[in-house]
């Protein structure tokens, strides 16, 4: 299990931000509470105790308790979470899609901060700041380093503060430096285009508060200016999930009424639910129904438009509830990889005015009945990244690779006892040789080729899994991998 670790760094070659999650938000913790087991609080009070009088230097008591709850959350799964302050702040801007910056989505290329693309009418939009960018210092910080979780920090802030930015262009061969102001920024979580004449692309990149409307306000324009459109290629790859109404909005689109997105299974009575294409199932708030103006407004087109969903295995949670919808529907053809396998919900519950806890309510399934959960869901056409393969795929991180990660709820018995099998232990082996071998390739790749994509932008012309998609729509040959092969379900390991 030692590779896991290693190759976590090198995840970034698809990198995405955002949780991997699913979530639903509740108002307010439950009043009622199980039976305490009275003997361990005691050990846990007199440890409290011990740790207070006789540690060798004074304790933050509130940071203790603090620490205690995390640890307590952490030990179930991997997407269960205690937040504080601070991290219930980031948490609920991830889901928003608001924060306050300068307004650009990044990439790393070579080291440095890439600007894939200004966000239309932002701080930095407004300061002229291009795609393909290089960002080279952060007021006094060297990019070169930084990881770009670490980067996104320095850029973010106050609102009405101020960041230097220092700017490398490439083809304009200078660097110049940019002061911008932050303030609060909505982000673009969907993207259109043409991708052809007849043929369109809509990328969703996360499942967030504002996604439906983005979806449907952008879909609308596109109609209103292609409306012959033939085909539609859905792209969720490297989409990590969000919230479990937009996943189910976003399924309402192409699919007929009344018929199931997913189901969801806990202990709770209120997790034992069902979600159709019924607005009540996907309006957390009320008011409008975006999805049937977008109905309306395309005269039903996307119920009937030949669909192909792009996925990989980054696509995972809210992205596998859609993509698994659309499948057993036999709404859409899924091209590209296995995806991520994140079968579980979770529900975010305040534990006072800035702190809370997300923690695994239920297992989800699609609407065939199928638990993805720990193994994915397996695409209609397998398709590789590259005209020469899937090559760093074996470095992205799946559930399964996660410690603590659910059984898929069929087979506990089974599983639970973490115990694997020979053939089970030689396939381990076999992939983390596999990952090994990736990253040596990466590395090569890298040196060979300093600053530039080793894996082309997702809806470019360079794309090799989007060609292949038009080429289903429009019926013509599908290079089909040849190395791609099921995963397996893997077992649980504690």
């Amino acid at each position: 299990m030692g590779q896991k670790m290693k190759i976590a760094g090198w995840v970034a070659i698809g990198a995405v931000a955002g949780a991997l999650t699913t979530v639903q938000f509740q108002a307010v913790a439950r009043g009622t509470l199980a039976p305490l087991p009275l003997e361990e609080l005691q050990q846990l009070a007199a440890v409290f105790g011990m740790i207070k009088t006789d540690y060798v230097e004074p304790v933050d008591e509130k940071k203790l308790i603090s620490e205690a709850i995390s640890g307590m959350v952490a030990s179930l799964d991997p997407h269960s979470q205690y937040f504080d302050k601070k991290s219930f702040k980031e948490f609920r801007e991830g889901t928003s899609g608001r924060f306050v910056g300068v307004g650009i989505e990044i990439t790393m290329e070579d080291g440095l901060v890439k600007v894939v693309s200004p966000i239309e009418d932002s701080p930095a939009f407004r300061a002229g700041l291009k795609t393909n960018d290089l960002i080279t210092k952060i007021d006094d910080t060297t990019v070169k380093g930084l990881t770009i979780t670490e980067a996104v920090k320095l850029m973010r802030g106050e609102p009405r503060t101020k960041v230097l930015l220092t700017i490398f262009r490439k083809d304009e061969n200078r660097s110049f430096p940019v002061t911008i102001t932050r303030e609060e920024i909505k982000t673009q979580s969907v993207r259109t285009r043409v991708v052809e004449p007849g043929y369109a692309w809509v990328r969703v990149s996360q499942f967030q508060d504002r996604t439906v409307e983005d979806f449907s306000r952008k879909v609308e324009d596109l109609y209103k200016t292609n409306p012959n459109i033939k085909g539609l290629v859905l792209d969720m790859r490297n989409n990590p999930g969000g919230l479990l109404d937009a996943a189910v909005a976003l399924s309402t689109a192409f699919l007929p009424e009344n018929v199931t997105v997913v189901s969801t299974n806990g202990q709770l009575a209120d997790s034992k639910f069902t979600y159709t294409t019924a607005p009540q199932h996907y309006l957390r708030r009320g008011g409008t129904d975006p999805i049937k103006r977008l109905t309306e407004v395309t005269g039903g087109a996307l119920k009937k438009v030949p669909l192909v969903v792009l996925v990989n295995e980054g696509s995972a949670s809210a992205s596998e509830i859609v993509a698994g919808a659309l499948q057993d529907h036999k709404r859409a053809t899924l091209l590209g990889s296995q995806t991520f396998g994140k079968g579980s919900v979770q529900t975010v519950r305040p534990l006072g005015p800035d702190t809370g806890i997300k923690l695994t309510t239920a297992r989800y399934y699609t609407p065939s009945g199928n638990s993805i959960q720990a193994k994915g869901i397996v695409p209609d056409v397998m398709v590789d990244e590259t005209p020469e393969g899937n090559v760093f795929a074996a470095l992205r991180t799946r559930e399964a690779d996660l410690v603590k990660h659910l059984s898929n709820g069929k087979d506990d018995k089974a599983t639970g006892n973490g115990g694997l099998t020979d053939a089970e232990r030689a396939a381990e082996q076999a992939r983390d040789q596999e990952r090994e071998q990736a990253r040596k390739k990466l590395e090569d790749e890298a040196r060979k080729n300093p600053g530039q994509r080793l894996v082309p932008e997702f809806g470019s012309e360079k794309d090799f899994q989007l060609q292949q998609a038009l080429n289903q729509l429009k019926g013509k040959p599908v290079l089909v991998s040849k190395t791609q092969t099921v995963r397996a379900e893997e077992k649980k390991e504690n």
